[in-house]
């Protein structure tokens, strides 16, 4: 819908209406096209910027067990999101460090989502590990963990 207003104001601007006279001075002429042509690419850049890919993490299921590799193959970027889908009552996520990732554990305060349907925006690059801990290691221990490269 923003795109077909965008397109009939450019149109509009370009062709003119019925109302006024389709004669434009050819210096306006000749900076008029390159001018909006520019704002139509910063218009779409910001777009892609604001609207990042959502990656549902896991299963068709949604986070759930043996999904430790998800992450391996994805082209995840700065700006995306990250949907955790699950069972509330059950599980959580847990963002944690490398080490944590490693031993399957929460040693420090960590940011922890509890809602069973988590939308984590990615706001910058590197190395990102989720866990799901619940009292027990047990079920990061059974493959409910992730690691991500954000490039």
């Amino acid at each position: 819908e923003e795109l077909t207003t965008l397109f009939h104001f450019v149109v509009l601007v370009i062709c003119g209406n019925e109302n006024k006279s389709r004669e434009t001075p050819l210096m306006a002429r000749g900076t008029m096209v390159p001018t909006l042509l520019v704002l139509l690419l910063a218009i779409f850049c910001a777009a892609t910027v604001v609207h990042g890919k959502e990656w549902n993490v896991g299963r068709q299921d949604g986070w759930f067990f043996s999904i430790s590799n998800w992450g391996d193959d994805k082209p995840i970027k700065v700006g995306d999101v990250l949907v955790f889908k699950y069972k509330a009552i059950a599980h959580n996520v847990v963002q944690v460090s490398e080490e944590d990732y490693n031993a399957c554990t929460v040693s420090r305060p960590s940011p922890t989502y509890r809602s069973g349907n988590d939308h984590i925006k990615v706001t910058s690059s590197g190395r990102f590990f989720f866990i799901c801990y619940v009292k027990t290691p047990l079920h990061c221990e059974n493959g409910m963990k992730i690691a991500i490269t954000v490039q």
